[in-house]
Protein backbone atom coordinates (compact mmCIF):
# COMPACT_ATOMS: atom_id res chain seq x y z
CA UNK A 1 0.00 0.00 0.00
CA UNK A 2 1.61 3.77 -0.92
CA UNK A 3 1.27 6.47 0.82
CA UNK A 4 -1.50 7.79 -1.40
CA UNK A 5 -3.81 4.79 -0.55
CA UNK A 6 -2.60 5.70 2.87
CA UNK A 7 -3.88 9.06 2.38
CA UNK A 8 -7.40 7.77 1.14
CA UNK A 9 -7.87 5.34 3.50
CA UNK A 10 -7.41 8.20 6.03
CA UNK A 11 -9.93 10.57 4.31
CA UNK A 12 -12.32 8.00 4.57
CA UNK A 13 -11.61 7.50 8.24
CA UNK A 14 -11.89 11.10 8.74
CA UNK A 15 -16.14 10.87 7.58
CA UNK A 16 -16.48 7.91 9.35
CA UNK A 17 -15.29 9.43 12.60
CA UNK A 18 -17.93 12.36 12.51
CA UNK A 19 -20.55 9.74 14.20
CA UNK A 20 -17.67 9.75 17.07
CA UNK A 21 -19.13 12.22 19.61
CA UNK A 22 -16.59 15.50 20.47
CA UNK A 23 -14.81 14.55 17.20
CA UNK A 24 -14.58 17.48 15.26
CA UNK A 25 -13.76 17.22 11.52
CA UNK A 26 -12.13 20.56 10.67
CA UNK A 27 -9.57 19.64 13.45
CA UNK A 28 -9.37 16.25 12.07
CA UNK A 29 -8.53 16.74 8.63
CA UNK A 30 -5.70 19.85 9.87
CA UNK A 31 -4.02 16.79 12.00
CA UNK A 32 -4.31 13.90 9.48
CA UNK A 33 -2.88 16.97 7.05
CA UNK A 34 0.36 16.61 9.32
CA UNK A 35 0.39 13.51 9.99
CA UNK A 36 0.05 12.02 7.02
CA UNK A 37 2.42 14.72 5.47
CA UNK A 38 5.53 13.78 8.11
CA UNK A 39 5.23 10.11 7.23
CA UNK A 40 5.20 11.42 3.26
CA UNK A 41 8.30 12.98 4.38
CA UNK A 42 6.45 17.17 3.52
CA UNK A 43 7.48 19.42 5.60
CA UNK A 44 5.01 21.13 7.71
CA UNK A 45 5.48 24.59 6.34
CA UNK A 46 4.36 22.86 2.73
CA UNK A 47 1.40 21.17 4.27
CA UNK A 48 0.52 25.12 5.81
CA UNK A 49 1.04 26.19 2.10
CA UNK A 50 -1.89 24.24 1.08
CA UNK A 51 -3.95 26.03 3.49
CA UNK A 52 -7.16 27.96 0.98
CA UNK A 53 -6.36 31.21 1.48
CA UNK A 54 -8.83 32.63 -1.31
CA UNK A 55 -11.36 30.14 0.34
CA UNK A 56 -10.81 32.14 3.99
CA UNK A 57 -11.72 35.16 2.10
CA UNK A 58 -14.74 34.28 -0.21
CA UNK A 59 -16.35 33.48 3.35
CA UNK A 60 -15.76 36.10 5.32
CA UNK A 61 -16.57 37.89 2.52
CA UNK A 62 -20.11 36.62 1.56
CA UNK A 63 -21.07 36.05 4.77
CA UNK A 64 -20.19 39.56 6.51
CA UNK A 65 -22.62 41.03 4.12
CA UNK A 66 -25.24 38.51 5.28
CA UNK A 67 -24.38 39.41 8.46
CA UNK A 68 -24.78 43.46 8.39
CA UNK A 69 -28.18 42.68 6.36
CA UNK A 70 -29.03 40.86 9.28
CA UNK A 71 -27.92 43.03 12.16
CA UNK A 72 -29.24 46.17 10.73
CA UNK A 73 -32.91 44.87 10.25
CA UNK A 74 -32.99 44.52 6.44
CA UNK A 75 -33.23 40.68 5.94
CA UNK A 76 -36.17 40.53 9.05
CA UNK A 77 -37.92 43.36 7.11
CA UNK A 78 -37.67 41.63 3.42
CA UNK A 79 -39.06 38.38 5.53
CA UNK A 80 -41.73 40.19 7.29
CA UNK A 81 -42.83 42.08 3.97
CA UNK A 82 -43.23 38.87 2.57
CA UNK A 83 -45.11 37.05 5.09
CA UNK A 84 -47.46 39.62 5.29
CA UNK A 85 -48.22 39.61 1.04
CA UNK A 86 -49.39 36.20 1.47
CA UNK A 87 -53.03 37.07 3.04
CA UNK A 88 -54.04 33.30 3.42
CA UNK A 89 -53.63 32.39 -0.33
CA UNK A 90 -53.32 28.33 -0.62
CA UNK A 91 -50.71 28.52 -2.76
CA UNK A 92 -48.95 31.32 -1.67
CA UNK A 93 -48.70 30.52 2.22
CA UNK A 94 -47.35 26.75 0.82
CA UNK A 95 -44.57 29.36 -1.10
CA UNK A 96 -43.36 31.15 1.58
CA UNK A 97 -40.79 29.07 2.65
CA UNK A 98 -39.59 28.15 -0.71
CA UNK A 99 -39.33 31.46 -1.58
CA UNK A 100 -37.65 33.15 1.80
CA UNK A 101 -35.84 30.48 1.72
CA UNK A 102 -34.44 30.62 -2.09
CA UNK A 103 -33.94 34.62 -1.28
CA UNK A 104 -31.87 34.15 2.03
CA UNK A 105 -29.60 31.67 0.26
CA UNK A 106 -29.45 33.57 -2.79
CA UNK A 107 -28.15 36.53 -0.57
CA UNK A 108 -25.22 34.38 0.59
CA UNK A 109 -26.76 32.98 3.54
CA UNK A 110 -25.19 29.73 5.07
CA UNK A 111 -27.85 27.14 4.44
CA UNK A 112 -27.48 25.54 8.09
CA UNK A 113 -28.67 29.42 8.82
CA UNK A 114 -31.16 29.78 6.13
CA UNK A 115 -32.72 26.17 7.45
CA UNK A 116 -32.27 27.45 11.21
CA UNK A 117 -34.63 30.62 9.73
CA UNK A 118 -37.11 28.98 7.40
CA UNK A 119 -37.64 25.42 9.41
CA UNK A 120 -39.68 27.39 12.20
CA UNK A 121 -42.08 29.48 9.30
CA UNK A 122 -42.31 26.07 7.33
CA UNK A 123 -44.08 23.88 10.19
CA UNK A 124 -45.23 27.24 11.92
CA UNK A 125 -47.38 27.55 8.63
CA UNK A 126 -47.95 23.72 8.47
CA UNK A 127 -49.66 24.21 12.07
CA UNK A 128 -51.28 27.18 11.61
CA UNK A 129 -53.25 26.13 8.69
CA UNK A 130 -53.11 22.22 8.85
CA UNK A 131 -50.88 22.36 5.66
CA UNK A 132 -48.96 19.06 5.28
CA UNK A 133 -45.35 19.05 7.51
CA UNK A 134 -43.39 17.48 5.76
CA UNK A 135 -44.26 19.49 2.16
CA UNK A 136 -43.49 22.43 3.77
CA UNK A 137 -40.56 20.93 5.33
CA UNK A 138 -39.52 20.33 1.31
CA UNK A 139 -40.88 23.53 0.21
CA UNK A 140 -38.64 25.62 2.30
CA UNK A 141 -35.37 23.41 1.76
CA UNK A 142 -35.75 23.27 -1.99
CA UNK A 143 -36.17 27.18 -1.74
CA UNK A 144 -32.36 27.33 -0.02
CA UNK A 145 -31.71 24.73 -3.27
CA UNK A 146 -32.78 27.39 -5.56
CA UNK A 147 -30.67 30.25 -4.39
CA UNK A 148 -27.69 27.66 -3.62
CA UNK A 149 -26.02 28.53 -6.52
CA UNK A 150 -26.25 32.19 -6.87
CA UNK A 151 -22.91 34.47 -7.66
CA UNK A 152 -23.59 35.66 -4.23
CA UNK A 153 -24.03 31.95 -2.19
CA UNK A 154 -21.61 30.04 -0.72
CA UNK A 155 -21.77 26.90 -2.66
CA UNK A 156 -21.75 29.24 -6.27
CA UNK A 157 -18.64 31.29 -5.49
CA UNK A 158 -17.05 27.72 -3.82
CA UNK A 159 -18.34 26.24 -7.18
CA UNK A 160 -16.15 28.67 -9.00
CA UNK A 161 -13.47 29.32 -6.97
CA UNK A 162 -12.85 25.23 -6.81
CA UNK A 163 -13.49 25.14 -10.69
CA UNK A 164 -10.58 27.68 -11.37
CA UNK A 165 -8.38 26.10 -9.17
CA UNK A 166 -8.82 22.68 -10.58
CA UNK A 167 -8.49 24.41 -13.95
CA UNK A 168 -12.00 23.08 -15.62
CA UNK A 169 -12.34 25.36 -18.03
CA UNK A 170 -15.64 26.79 -16.90
CA UNK A 171 -16.72 29.13 -19.92
CA UNK A 172 -17.83 32.93 -19.02
CA UNK A 173 -21.83 32.07 -18.76
CA UNK A 174 -20.76 29.08 -15.80
CA UNK A 175 -22.47 31.91 -12.66
CA UNK A 176 -25.72 32.09 -14.89
CA UNK A 177 -25.86 28.79 -15.56
CA UNK A 178 -25.23 27.50 -12.14
CA UNK A 179 -28.01 29.93 -10.81
CA UNK A 180 -30.27 28.84 -13.39
CA UNK A 181 -30.02 24.82 -12.95
CA UNK A 182 -30.88 25.14 -8.94
CA UNK A 183 -33.87 27.23 -9.60
CA UNK A 184 -34.79 24.76 -12.17
CA UNK A 185 -33.93 22.03 -9.74
CA UNK A 186 -35.93 23.44 -6.69
CA UNK A 187 -38.30 24.46 -8.27
CA UNK A 188 -39.40 21.09 -9.71
CA UNK A 189 -39.16 19.38 -6.93
CA UNK A 190 -41.73 22.29 -5.58
CA UNK A 191 -43.97 22.20 -7.97
CA UNK A 192 -44.19 18.06 -7.42
CA UNK A 193 -44.75 18.38 -3.66
CA UNK A 194 -47.36 20.25 -4.05
CA UNK A 195 -49.21 18.46 -7.22
CA UNK A 196 -48.44 15.15 -5.32
CA UNK A 197 -49.72 17.05 -2.05
CA UNK A 198 -53.30 17.99 -4.22
CA UNK A 199 -53.76 14.64 -6.00
CA UNK A 200 -53.38 12.78 -2.28
CA UNK A 201 -56.13 15.41 -1.01
CA UNK A 202 -54.01 16.58 1.76
CA UNK A 203 -53.96 20.11 0.50
CA UNK A 204 -56.71 22.57 0.74
CA UNK A 205 -58.65 23.29 -2.02
CA UNK A 206 -60.24 26.45 -1.46
CA UNK A 207 -59.14 29.69 -2.62
CA UNK A 208 -57.75 31.08 1.17
CA UNK A 209 -56.72 29.09 4.29
CA UNK A 210 -58.20 29.48 7.42
CA UNK A 211 -56.04 29.39 10.70
CA UNK A 212 -56.81 26.90 13.54
CA UNK A 213 -58.10 30.00 15.69
CA UNK A 214 -60.83 29.89 12.57
CA UNK A 215 -59.71 33.87 10.82
CA UNK A 216 -57.83 34.18 8.06
CA UNK A 217 -54.37 35.60 9.00
CA UNK A 218 -52.23 37.71 6.38
CA UNK A 219 -49.10 36.42 8.28
CA UNK A 220 -47.53 33.82 10.12
CA UNK A 221 -44.53 34.36 12.41
CA UNK A 222 -41.92 31.93 13.38
CA UNK A 223 -44.95 29.99 16.15
CA UNK A 224 -47.50 29.94 13.31
CA UNK A 225 -49.52 32.49 14.69
CA UNK A 226 -50.07 35.96 12.53
CA UNK A 227 -47.66 38.98 13.65
CA UNK A 228 -48.79 41.22 15.26
CA UNK A 229 -48.53 45.13 14.08
CA UNK A 230 -46.25 45.80 17.40
CA UNK A 231 -44.08 43.01 16.70
CA UNK A 232 -43.25 42.99 13.01
CA UNK A 233 -39.87 43.93 11.96
CA UNK A 234 -40.07 47.90 11.93
CA UNK A 235 -38.69 49.15 8.49
CA UNK A 236 -34.79 49.87 8.51
CA UNK A 237 -34.12 53.51 7.27
CA UNK A 238 -34.14 54.63 3.70
CA UNK A 239 -30.40 54.99 4.07
CA UNK A 240 -30.07 51.78 5.69
CA UNK A 241 -31.72 49.87 3.15
CA UNK A 242 -29.93 51.87 0.36
CA UNK A 243 -26.42 51.04 1.96
CA UNK A 244 -27.22 47.56 2.11
CA UNK A 245 -29.74 46.61 -0.44
CA UNK A 246 -27.71 48.78 -2.77
CA UNK A 247 -24.02 47.05 -1.65
CA UNK A 248 -25.48 43.93 -2.16
CA UNK A 249 -26.29 44.61 -5.72
CA UNK A 250 -22.89 46.08 -6.64
CA UNK A 251 -20.91 43.17 -5.17
CA UNK A 252 -23.15 41.32 -7.61
CA UNK A 253 -22.85 42.99 -10.38
CA UNK A 254 -19.07 43.34 -10.04
CA UNK A 255 -18.16 39.85 -9.49
CA UNK A 256 -20.06 38.54 -12.19
CA UNK A 257 -20.23 41.33 -14.42
CA UNK A 258 -16.46 42.12 -14.25
CA UNK A 259 -15.35 38.81 -12.58
CA UNK A 260 -13.63 40.52 -9.59
CA UNK A 261 -13.09 38.32 -6.32
CA UNK A 262 -16.23 38.56 -4.80
CA UNK A 263 -14.90 37.61 -1.51
CA UNK A 264 -12.66 40.64 -1.53
CA UNK A 265 -16.03 42.81 -2.66
CA UNK A 266 -18.16 41.38 -0.14
CA UNK A 267 -15.43 42.10 2.94
CA UNK A 268 -14.92 45.91 0.90
CA UNK A 269 -18.97 46.60 1.08
CA UNK A 270 -19.61 44.99 4.52
CA UNK A 271 -16.68 46.98 5.76
CA UNK A 272 -18.12 50.50 4.46
CA UNK A 273 -21.58 49.74 5.55
CA UNK A 274 -20.43 49.05 9.23
CA UNK A 275 -18.72 52.24 8.54
CA UNK A 276 -21.73 53.97 7.31
CA UNK A 277 -24.64 52.59 9.45
CA UNK A 278 -22.31 52.78 12.41
CA UNK A 279 -22.73 49.25 13.13
CA UNK A 280 -20.04 47.60 15.88
CA UNK A 281 -17.60 45.58 13.92
CA UNK A 282 -17.80 42.85 16.78
CA UNK A 283 -21.40 42.07 16.42
CA UNK A 284 -20.81 41.07 12.55
CA UNK A 285 -17.34 39.32 13.41
CA UNK A 286 -19.28 37.25 15.92
CA UNK A 287 -22.07 35.95 13.21
CA UNK A 288 -19.24 34.88 10.92
CA UNK A 289 -19.53 30.78 10.36
CA UNK A 290 -15.97 29.99 11.96
CA UNK A 291 -17.13 26.57 12.46
CA UNK A 292 -17.44 26.26 8.56
CA UNK A 293 -13.83 27.80 7.79
CA UNK A 294 -12.52 24.91 10.09
CA UNK A 295 -14.37 22.47 8.06
CA UNK A 296 -13.90 23.52 4.64
CA UNK A 297 -10.12 25.13 5.83
CA UNK A 298 -8.89 22.04 7.21
CA UNK A 299 -10.19 19.68 4.58
CA UNK A 300 -9.09 21.30 1.66
CA UNK A 301 -5.77 21.78 3.44
CA UNK A 302 -6.03 17.76 3.62
CA UNK A 303 -6.43 17.64 0.18
CA UNK A 304 -4.10 19.06 -1.17
CA UNK A 305 -1.39 16.51 1.04
CA UNK A 306 -3.60 14.38 -1.32
CA UNK A 307 -3.01 15.57 -3.89
CA UNK A 308 0.45 16.03 -3.87
CA UNK A 309 0.58 12.72 -2.85
CA UNK A 310 -1.51 11.64 -6.39
CA UNK A 311 -4.36 9.96 -4.13
CA UNK A 312 -7.01 11.85 -6.68
CA UNK A 313 -5.58 10.21 -9.39
CA UNK A 314 -5.88 6.79 -7.66
CA UNK A 315 -9.46 7.59 -6.72
CA UNK A 316 -9.74 8.34 -10.26
CA UNK A 317 -8.82 4.96 -11.91
CA UNK A 318 -10.20 2.93 -9.22
CA UNK A 319 -13.62 4.91 -10.23
CA UNK A 320 -13.23 5.38 -13.72
CA UNK A 321 -15.72 3.06 -16.17
CA UNK A 322 -13.61 2.22 -19.02
CA UNK A 323 -15.36 3.76 -21.71
CA UNK A 324 -17.73 5.76 -20.62
CA UNK A 325 -17.24 9.49 -18.79
CA UNK A 326 -21.15 10.05 -18.12
CA UNK A 327 -21.52 6.81 -16.13
CA UNK A 328 -17.81 7.36 -13.97
CA UNK A 329 -19.67 10.79 -12.95
CA UNK A 330 -23.00 9.07 -12.61
CA UNK A 331 -20.85 7.17 -10.26
CA UNK A 332 -19.83 10.33 -8.18
CA UNK A 333 -22.99 11.68 -7.92
CA UNK A 334 -24.22 8.59 -6.29
CA UNK A 335 -20.98 8.47 -4.13
CA UNK A 336 -21.49 12.40 -3.02
CA UNK A 337 -25.49 11.70 -2.37
CA UNK A 338 -24.66 8.76 0.12
CA UNK A 339 -22.02 10.37 1.63
CA UNK A 340 -23.96 13.59 2.22
CA UNK A 341 -27.28 11.72 3.51
CA UNK A 342 -25.46 12.14 7.23
CA UNK A 343 -22.70 14.05 6.27
CA UNK A 344 -21.84 17.55 5.65
CA UNK A 345 -22.90 18.46 2.22
CA UNK A 346 -20.23 21.55 1.62
CA UNK A 347 -17.61 19.13 2.84
CA UNK A 348 -18.41 16.13 0.48
CA UNK A 349 -19.07 18.65 -2.40
CA UNK A 350 -15.25 20.11 -1.99
CA UNK A 351 -13.76 16.80 -1.21
CA UNK A 352 -15.25 15.64 -4.39
CA UNK A 353 -14.55 18.68 -6.50
CA UNK A 354 -10.62 17.28 -7.26
CA UNK A 355 -12.15 13.91 -8.78
CA UNK A 356 -13.92 15.96 -11.47
CA UNK A 357 -10.84 16.85 -13.65
CA UNK A 358 -10.78 13.29 -14.86
CA UNK A 359 -14.39 13.37 -15.87
CA UNK A 360 -13.88 16.76 -17.64
CA UNK A 361 -10.72 15.52 -19.44
CA UNK A 362 -12.62 12.52 -20.82
CA UNK A 363 -15.44 15.15 -22.18
CA UNK A 364 -17.99 15.37 -20.06
CA UNK A 365 -18.92 19.51 -19.91
CA UNK A 366 -17.22 21.03 -16.66
CA UNK A 367 -20.20 22.85 -16.72
CA UNK A 368 -22.12 19.89 -16.45
CA UNK A 369 -20.68 17.93 -13.94
CA UNK A 370 -20.18 20.61 -11.13
CA UNK A 371 -24.26 21.28 -11.60
CA UNK A 372 -24.37 17.66 -11.28
CA UNK A 373 -22.26 17.05 -7.84
CA UNK A 374 -23.46 20.39 -6.45
CA UNK A 375 -26.54 18.87 -6.21
CA UNK A 376 -26.49 15.99 -5.66
CA UNK A 377 -24.49 16.47 -2.40
CA UNK A 378 -27.64 19.07 -1.00
CA UNK A 379 -30.66 16.93 -2.76
CA UNK A 380 -30.33 14.51 0.36
CA UNK A 381 -30.20 16.49 2.90
CA UNK A 382 -34.19 16.45 4.01
CA UNK A 383 -33.43 13.86 6.43
CA UNK A 384 -33.74 13.55 10.00
CA UNK A 385 -30.07 12.27 10.75
CA UNK A 386 -28.55 15.31 9.39
CA UNK A 387 -28.34 19.10 10.49
CA UNK A 388 -30.79 19.81 8.17
CA UNK A 389 -33.21 17.51 9.41
CA UNK A 390 -32.36 18.17 12.93
CA UNK A 391 -33.64 21.84 12.66
CA UNK A 392 -36.54 20.52 10.66
CA UNK A 393 -37.78 18.31 13.30
CA UNK A 394 -36.36 20.79 15.70
CA UNK A 395 -39.15 23.41 14.57
CA UNK A 396 -41.85 20.82 14.58
CA UNK A 397 -44.45 21.01 17.62
CA UNK A 398 -43.67 17.68 20.16
CA UNK A 399 -46.61 15.55 19.51
CA UNK A 400 -45.90 15.38 15.53
CA UNK A 401 -42.14 15.15 15.84
CA UNK A 402 -42.26 10.89 15.52
CA UNK A 403 -44.13 11.00 12.54
CA UNK A 404 -42.37 13.31 10.67
CA UNK A 405 -39.43 11.59 12.04
CA UNK A 406 -40.48 8.74 9.70
CA UNK A 407 -41.28 10.80 7.29
CA UNK A 408 -38.01 12.15 6.58
CA UNK A 409 -36.61 9.32 6.85
CA UNK A 410 -38.39 7.59 4.31
CA UNK A 411 -37.86 10.81 2.18
CA UNK A 412 -34.29 11.28 2.66
CA UNK A 413 -33.92 7.57 1.99
CA UNK A 414 -35.63 7.70 -1.37
CA UNK A 415 -33.63 10.94 -2.26
CA UNK A 416 -30.41 8.67 -1.86
CA UNK A 417 -31.54 6.68 -4.33
CA UNK A 418 -33.21 8.81 -6.81
CA UNK A 419 -31.95 12.16 -6.91
CA UNK A 420 -27.98 11.51 -8.38
CA UNK A 421 -30.20 9.61 -11.16
CA UNK A 422 -32.26 12.70 -11.55
CA UNK A 423 -29.92 15.25 -11.06
CA UNK A 424 -27.67 13.03 -13.17
CA UNK A 425 -30.02 12.62 -15.90
CA UNK A 426 -31.48 16.66 -16.31
CA UNK A 427 -27.73 18.79 -15.76
CA UNK A 428 -24.88 16.51 -16.40
CA UNK A 429 -25.19 17.68 -20.31
CA UNK A 430 -25.24 21.11 -19.55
Amino acid sequence: MTIADVSIVVLLLLFAATALRGFNLGLGAFAAAFLVGLAAGIPSEEVTAFFPGDFFVLIVGVTALFAVAKINGTLDWLLDGLLRLVRGRVVLVALVPFTAGALLAAFGTLPAAVTAIVAPIALGLSARYGLPALMMAVLGIMGIVSGLLSPLAVYGATARQQAASFELGLPEHAPVTFLLSSLLAGAVVCAGALVVARVRGILPTGPSLVAADGHESPAAGGSGGAAPAEERAAAPAPLVLLVTLGGMAVVLVLSVGFDMNIGYLGIVAAGLQLLLLRIDPGLAVARMPWGVVLLIGGLLTYIGVMQDLGAFERISELLTIEGSAMLTLLLLCYIAGITSFAASSIAVFVTTMPLLPAVVEAGVSPVGAVIAVALTSVMVDINPLGITGGLILGAAPEETRPALFRQLLAYGLVSVVVAPLLVWAAFSWW
